[in-house]
């Protein structure tokens, strides 16, 4: 289980645009931005629905990651690759069923700015 995870990102500027746009499909947003004097002047903020879950954090990021995010539909997931693919993310994996994962795994996936892979996946059957 994850309760909370996290990317480096070159520029906390850029990649807020392109996820803040990216996340809106699927309900998610910017919900909190560390104070700067408590992270050494750099800039960190957490995304999530609820509370955060997923942080930005400005750095040089390394090796690309992957993460995938529940959607609540296959619609959800369909907007979210056209979002991200709008705000400038590149192509990984078009929205579609994934049988080889389970029989109604429907997901896509992103690179974002920073190369780290992102998808989102919706388990309903329908």
């Amino acid at each position: 289980m994850i309760d909370h995870t996290g990317i480096s990102v070159a520029d906390f500027d850029r990649a807020r645009v392109f996820y803040d746009k990216a996340f809106a499909p699927l309900g998610a947003s910017l919900l909190m931005m560390v104070p700067t004097q408590h992270t050494g002047g750099v800039k960190v903020g957490g995304y999530g629905r609820e509370r955060p879950v997923f942080w930005l954090h400005e750095a040089e990021p390394g090796p690309g990651r992957h993460y995938a995010f529940t959607a609540r539909s296959r619609a959800e997931v369909d907007a979210f690759h056209a979002a991200a693919l709008a705000a400038g993310g590149k192509d990984n994996g078009k929205p579609g069923l994934r049988p080889h994962y389970h029989p109604s795994y429907y997901g896509a996936f992103v690179f974002d700015p920073d190369g780290n892979n992102i998808e989102a996946v919706c388990h309903a059957p329908e």
